[in-house]
């Protein structure tokens, strides 16, 4: 049966080190990587539809998963939006699919970003989980430049079962994403 390497490496050498370094007396401690929520935001869809289903179809070929429609909650005049229109697109990878990505997006991707000087370590959010943002969706190989339309960003979500930042960022490091002081 198939298992994604790095839910080997989880198992072999990111477990042992998380142990060794945080002195867990239970292995249920160990923090593990739940999910991760890419997410895009394309706030001319307001004027086009099309963008949205675009939007939709690129974040599909980025996980390899479905992805749906953000709609809009409220009525914001100043920016001419109206309730329930698509503004953007999301998908959530869990299991096999979310050690896939985040190997692709570790050895692939990030290595592809222009003047890439690492992560920034100022996405935690206190309880555990760290967030990135992208500012080109082109920097994906599944992405077929001559395709694209627009350049779009997106914010890629690491949900972890860490309770403190730091726990959150050895695991991290452990998984092999590029911080920028890294020790």
């Amino acid at each position: 049966m198939y298992t994604p390497r790095l839910k080997e490496h989880y198992t072999n050498a990111v477990i042992p080190a998380m142990k060794e370094k945080f002195q867990y007396e239970n292995v249920m401690e160990i923090p593990k990587l739940l999910k991760i929520c890419l997410n895009q935001g394309v706030g001319a869809a307001v004027a086009d539809k099309k963008i949205a289903d675009v939007a939709v179809e690129e974040m599909s070929i980025i996980a390899g998963q479905k992805a749906v429609k953000t709609m809009s909650k409220k009525d914001i005049s100043n920016f001419k939006l109206r309730q329930h229109l698509p503004i953007g697109a999301r998908v959530t990878l869990r299991n096999e699919r979310m050690f896939e990505f985040l190997d692709r997006l570790v050895s692939i991707s990030l290595p592809r970003v222009r003047d890439f000087a690492g992560l920034n370590e100022k996405g935690f959010d206190g309880r555990g989980n760290y967030t990135m943002g992208i500012t080109e969706q082109i920097i994906f190989p599944e992405i077929n430049i001559d395709k694209v339309s627009r350049i779009n960003g997106m914010d890629i979500t690491f949900v972890t079962s860490a309770t403190t930042d730091e726990e959150c960022l050895t695991l991290l490091k452990e998984f092999g994403l590029p911080f920028k002081n890294q020790k």
